[in-house]
């Protein structure tokens, strides 16, 4: 079941509440092919399975990356965290607060927005996270 909350639109993909600062966790192993601003998503990391067939993103996470493009991960490895509400960067960031604060992308809180891509379609993440949701290791996803 895709969720639409902690955001200010509705959207695909599920929202996983968590405070800034908690660990993400890759659901599987493959690379990660981008690591940077994502628009709405705010701050964004996002892995390609090694099959290929699987493209996963995690966002409104934390600007200080702790992996790069390129680079390979395995099921179970911290890859990054929760990302604070508020932004500096980027330039031209058209995300804001009520108050006129500029925000990790279209967020109301914190939070890790999770999609996930079989084949480049979007699909239900929930079934695909139940294994891995069992296994947690301390940290979201």
């Amino acid at each position: 079941m895709l969720q639409h909350h902690g955001a200010s639109t509705s959207h695909s993909g599920i929202d996983i509440p968590a405070p800034e600062g908690t660990e993400i966790i890759s659901i599987m192993d493959g690379t990660v092919v981008s690591t940077g601003w994502g628009g709405a998503g705010g701050y964004t990391i996002t892995i390609q399975s090694e099959d290929g067939v699987y493209e996963f993103s995690y966002c409104h996470s934390s600007p200080d990356f702790i992996v790069e493009p390129g680079q390979k991960v395995v099921q179970g490895e911290v890859i990054g965290t929760v990302g604070p509400k508020y932004v500096d960067g980027p330039a031209n960031n058209p995300y804001k607060d009520s108050t006129g604060k500029t925000t990790n992308g279209a967020t109301t809180g914190c939070h890790c927005h999770f999609t996930l891509r079989e084949n480049g379609k979007l699909v239900d993440p929930e079934e695909y996270l139940k294994d891995a949701l069992e296994e947690e290791k301390g940290g979201i996803i």
